[in-house]
């Protein structure tokens, strides 16, 4: 959501600390997988021809990249975080952790976390709203 405004760099970064998020707790879920590969579509085929789903040596190098970035930015990446997370079955608190770190570490308030969880929970609803009223036909 929002990615193709990222600049190429910022894009690979996201692409770097999206792949800790789902990580941190094992293996990427089907879910996971499939929202990464979204994501991946949405940042563009230039990245996509280059990039490989590895992680990056060092996490809090990639944090510090983002932490001289524009606020917009840094709202950007973790309403992106947040939806890896937040949508497969499990609930791990290490990845909860782990985002709440990112957070911090963006300097983004817990308000503006909830107002961006609120907005993928609109989403998520609007999607399964469209796909009701789709069957229903």
């Amino acid at each position: 959501m929002l990615l193709s405004n990222l600049t190429r760099k910022q894009k690979l970064k996201f692409l770097d600390l999206a792949i800790h998020i789902v990580s941190v707790d094992g293996e990427a879920t089907e879910y996971e997988t499939r929202i990464l590969n979204m994501m991946l579509a949405e940042v563009g085929d230039d990245i996509f021809k280059e990039y490989t789903f590895s992680l990056s040596s060092d996490l809090n190098e990639t944090l510090d990249f983002f932490k001289e970035q524009p606020k917009t930015v840094r709202n950007i990446v973790l309403l992106n975080l947040l939806k890896l997370s937040l949508f497969d079955d499990l609930y791990n608190t290490t990845e909860h952790f782990l985002l709440d770190h990112v957070r911090r570490t963006f300097k983004i308030s817990i308000a503006k976390r909830k107002e961006l969880i609120a907005l993928l929970y609109e989403e998520r609803d609007l999607n399964e709203k469209a796909r009701r009223v789709c069957i229903a036909l």
